[in-house]
């Protein structure tokens, strides 16, 4: 999509370069070039519907924490294992539960950041908390292309169930202590689930293979579009990780709190 920044009126391209040569100032003389369009920033988005779909996210988030709790083989791991695959998987693990819950959500853009409010308060910025970022309209179409993508493979629940023991059990994490117990509870889930499909879709014989293939898309959804999306609202500044690590360890049954 082109630029609009040159498309308005005289008047207000006269503004925007004003502006933008003061905040280029106080950026510390950066080229135009290295600057961010003002059209690219005002295109950030937020839930249509935040009560409702953060709701639903962290039930979601729920049932995927119970997930690993009810698995003993997790709990035989070393603790510090657990927490580093933690880290590492649960935003596929969310993905996989936002997909088998058809959970489904809608945005709307956001207004960009006024710039002559930051030239105002510029000498305040500096004593403040930086601002929370906010999903860009890209990136969360490229979420949804992930989940209709699963949404269309139709997975039945013991497919969901050994996926995400294969999604899980990633030997491949750095620093894990037990790495080769690891990768054999990923061969025995990815085993177990080929074994599913054969007898669910004889004839499709590339099934296996697409599956993997489609999950490791969700690996390059980055945790904080996840949190900033779904969780922010809810827990604010609060870090996500060290909250699902609370809900593994200490709390049965519960739920984020707002």
């Amino acid at each position: 999509e082109g630029c609009q920044c040159h498309s308005e009126d005289k008047r207000t391209a006269i503004l925007y370069t004003l502006l933008s040569q003061n905040l280029n100032h106080s950026r510390g003389g950066r080229s135009p070039a290295h600057q961010r369009c003002l059209c690219h920033q005002r295109r950030t988005v937020c839930l249509r519907t935040p009560h409702a779909t953060c709701q639903a996210a962290s039930n979601v988030l729920v049932k995927t924490i119970s997930f690993m709790k009810n698995l003993p083989c997790f709990h035989l791991l070393p603790r510090e294992d657990q927490l580093l695959l933690l880290d590492s998987c649960w935003v596929p693990l969310f993905l996989l539960g936002l997909v088998q819950e058809m959970v489904t959500f809608e945005v709307m853009e956001t207004p960009a950041p006024s710039m002559l409010k930051k030239i105002l308060l510029d000498g305040q910025s500096k004593r403040q908390e930086p601002e929370q970022t906010q999903p860009t309209l890209a990136a969360v179409q490229r979420l949804q292309c992930c989940l209709n993508t699963f949404w269309s493979l139709d997975l039945s629940p013991k497919e969901y169930a050994y996926l995400k023991g294969a999604i899980l059990f990633n030997p491949d994490v750095p620093g894990l202590r037990a790495s080769l117990y690891i990768e054999s509870l990923q061969r025995e889930a990815q085993r177990a689930l080929q074994e599913v499909l054969q007898p669910l879709h004889p004839e499709d014989q590339g099934r296996f293979a697409r599956i993997l293939l489609i999950a490791s898309t969700l690996k390059s959804i980055p945790p904080a579009l996840i949190t900033d999306l779904f969780f922010r609202p809810v827990i604010g500044n609060a870090d996500i990780v060290e909250l699902i690590a609370e809900m593994l360890y200490e709390i049965t049954g519960g739920q984020l709190a707002p």
